[in-house]
């Protein structure tokens, strides 16, 4: 009841921005960011480092004013460039019993991982013809995936997807969240009135593996910490991160897929036009 109750405040929230678009969305998109780093640091740090957050939330605010402007390339350019500062600030300002070399790696990465939760999502919808459709398209694997999982893994069970990482995550529930995730594209895709569905369907299926591998990295780094979740932020799900690690890896492939389909300028109509 708690996951139900929590998901039903954040996916209207989430529907609402994406509608909205603009500086709304971006606005949610570099909150969730922050939240993100904050849960990061705290895990990998075991508590709100300095030496992670100032450098990574001054990158997230800069590099939200740079996507709102359309400069997208200077806002990458921004989060690299901060993720460097976090690792020299962790190198300089070692705590006592650090392991220099991870504690620079954790740094760097957390600043990089929430910079991509951000950019990911907002250059997207920064798509003034399709980035609505792809956000939805981009909604419905992943949510789809999810649940189907979720409920496959423990109607079903059977052998584990990946026990050393996962002890619940099962192969009937990856290969159940596989199916929804493309049927549930595709039929987005259909609606928006979209051709080539077949390649939108392979789009899909790329997507819904790839969120399912963002699940299992999260749940790799939280049990390096020995942690079970990133935080107790949502009643239900965990922390940020629980609940979106598997939409930040899709997010940002589909993205890239965009781009290197239709370039800079429309990376939404790259990932659905074909």
């Amino acid at each position: 009841m708690l996951r139900v109750a929590s998901a039903a405040v954040l996916v209207p929230v989430a529907l609402a921005s994406a509608f909205a678009g603009g500086w709304v969305f971006i606005a949610v998109c570099a909150v969730g960011a922050g939240i993100i780093l904050w849960e990061w640091t705290a895990l990998v740090a075991g508590h709100a480092d300095p030496r992670i957050l100032v450098p990574g939330l001054a990158g997230l605010a800069i590099a939200s004013a740079l996507v709102s402007m359309s400069f997208a390339a200077a806002a990458a350019a921004v989060i690299a460039i901060e993720a460097m500062l976090a690792a020299l600030a962790a190198a300089a300002w070692p705590r006592r019993g650090d392991d220099t070399f991870e504690s620079v790696t954790w740094a760097a990465s957390g600043v990089v991982y929430a910079g991509l939760a951000l950019l990911g999502p907002a250059l997207l919808r920064a798509d003034t013809q399709w980035g609505l459709e792809a956000l939805l398209f981009l909604f419905a694997v992943v949510w789809v995936t999810d649940i189907f999982a979720f409920f496959a893994g423990r109607l079903i069970g059977g052998p584990l997807l990946s026990p050393a990482v996962s002890p619940h995550k099962t192969w009937s529930g990856a290969v159940a969240g596989l199916l929804g995730g493309v049927a549930a594209g595709v039929a987005v895709a259909y609606a928006s009135g979209i051709a080539m569905l077949g390649i939108v369907g392979v789009m899909a299926l790329i997507l819904s593996v790839l969120s399912q591998a963002g699940d299992l990295f999260e749940s790799a780094v939280k049990r390096h910490f020995g942690a079970k979740d990133a935080s107790k932020l949502i009643p239900g799900h965990g922390g940020l991160m629980d609940r979106v690690d598997g939409f930040l890896f899709a997010a940002v492939a589909a993205l890239l897929i965009g781009i290197m389909h239709a370039g800079t300028a429309a990376p939404a109509g790259g990932l659905l036009l074909w």
